[in-house]
């Protein structure tokens, strides 16, 4: 194990080093809220984009506002010329993950690096979610009227099936228990359809497909969310595994992707207590996909400090107090042996105990109570083997989020919302 202050961005050496030619890296974060990982996972990132080649970033939102951005940032026709005004167009409760001053400031640079190189070669932003059903439905709508109006009937079939549920996709799902209210045939035939159509080259073709795949994945998943267990969980990092992997493929041979998403879909779920409940995650899935030398997993951790979150479901934002790690946890231990800030890349024969044993592991949703710190909030972890590489942030402070409107939450990653 190799252990190296941070104190700059040429201090992510030994970590570069690590990646060498690896075609994907995720880079997790151990809250949604908190500037200090959002900070240094920019910085990483540049240096990926920049010095390495990577060919975009795949994070864990929408895909329809993703696009905008991704339209900003490459300079595509119609795109915003601010990067902020694409984040702040963000609705989905909690906004906040991807509307705020770190991500926009992310955004610009990127922007500012894109335009100073052909268009096939800049460097896109892109969403892996899967709940925006609504969203995506209107996307190929547009998309068909305007490219191949022979398949809006497809669509529009798709669009009556889920019409009587409004955007109560919840109650959709409740009521897809019953065979006569499902709209998978609907959903197939709509897919089918824009995928053919979709076969044309061109970026406009291909963000459709991807919008017909949001809805196939959204309906598989609301279908699964009702009954409880893993499956819907698996559905959606699945559908954001493949999404990275059609991404891979558009930007075609020698394409390298960077993915930021929470720890607990970045790091190899196989490493925690996610195992044993049937649980897959996109770290894991990357690795079975691509071999563990094509993959690297990065995660976050830090001892105390701030963090933009809500007490509920659906309630405004604030800044809360995140305490001191509980004793026992790999924060703990961390806030004992490591300096204020440290990249840790794991491997080796030297590595000690409390990397490769099990121990709790902090994870803090949208939603967050303190309180529950003595008994929640933490996932056993075998450190080394979750990821190849920790970022450490002794202390960090709560993100900066941008006025953006927002609509109400899904209530699919309820209660903790990772």
């Amino acid at each position: 194990m190799l252990v190296q202050r941070l104190g700059a961005p040429s201090d992510f050496d030994p970590l570069l080093e690590r990646v060498r030619d690896a075609r994907i890296v995720l880079i997790g974060e151990a809250t949604h809220g908190n500037y200090d990982y959002y900070r240094l996972r920019e910085q990483l990132t540049r240096r990926l984009i920049a010095e390495c080649g990577f060919s975009f970033v795949a994070v864990e939102g929408d895909w329809p506002d993703c696009d905008r951005v991704h339209r900003s940032v490459t300079a595509a026709p119609g795109g915003a010329a601010d990067p902020r005004v694409a984040l702040e167009r963000f609705e989905r409760w909690p906004t906040w993950m991807w509307a705020n001053a770190e991500v926009a400031r992310f955004c610009s640079w990127l922007r500012a690096w894109n335009v100073e190189r052909p268009q096939d070669a800049r460097a896109g932003f892109h969403g892996l979610d899967v709940y925006s059903l609504w969203e995506s439905m209107q996307a190929i709508f547009d998309y068909l009227g305007e490219e191949d109006p022979g398949s809006l009937e497809a669509a529009q079939d798709a669009y009556r099936c889920f019409e009587p549920y409004g955007k109560r996709v919840e109650e959709y799902g409740m009521a897809s228990r019953f065979v006569s209210a499902r709209c998978e045939e609907e959903v197939v035939r709509l897919l089918a359809r824009t995928r053919e159509q979709a076969a044309a080259d061109g970026p406009d073709s291909f963000s459709a497909w991807q919008n017909a795949e949001v809805v196939a994945g959204a309906e598989r998943y609301y279908r699964s969310m009702v009954g409880g267990g893993p499956e819907s969980w698996n559905i959606r990092d699945t559908h954001m595994t493949d999404t990275l992997d059609r991404l891979l493929e558009r930007y075609g041979p020698g394409a390298r992707g960077v993915v930021w998403a929470h720890n607990t879909h970045v790091g190899d779920a196989r490493a925690t207590d996610m195992a044993a409940d049937g649980m897959v995650n996109i770290g894991q899935l990357a690795r079975e996909r691509h071999g563990a030398d094509e993959v690297v997993l990065v995660g976050f951790g830090g001892y105390r400090g701030t963090v933009i979150a809500a007490p509920r479901w659906g309630s405004p934002a604030e800044a809360m107090v995140v305490p001191p790690a509980r004793p026992g946890s790999v924060e703990h231990r961390l806030h004992e042996l490591m300096p204020e800030r440290a990249v840790l890349v794991f491997g080796g024969d030297d590595q000690p105990g409390w990397v490769t044993g099990t121990a709790d592991h902090r994870a803090i949703g949208v939603v967050y109570d303190p309180s529950f710190e003595s008994w929640g909030n933490y996932v056993p972890t075998r450190l080394g083997e979750r990821y190849d590489a920790l970022i450490w942030c002794d202390e960090t402070t709560a993100l900066h989020p941008l006025p953006a409107l927002t609509t109400p939450g899904e209530m699919e990653t309820y209660p903790a919302g990772v």
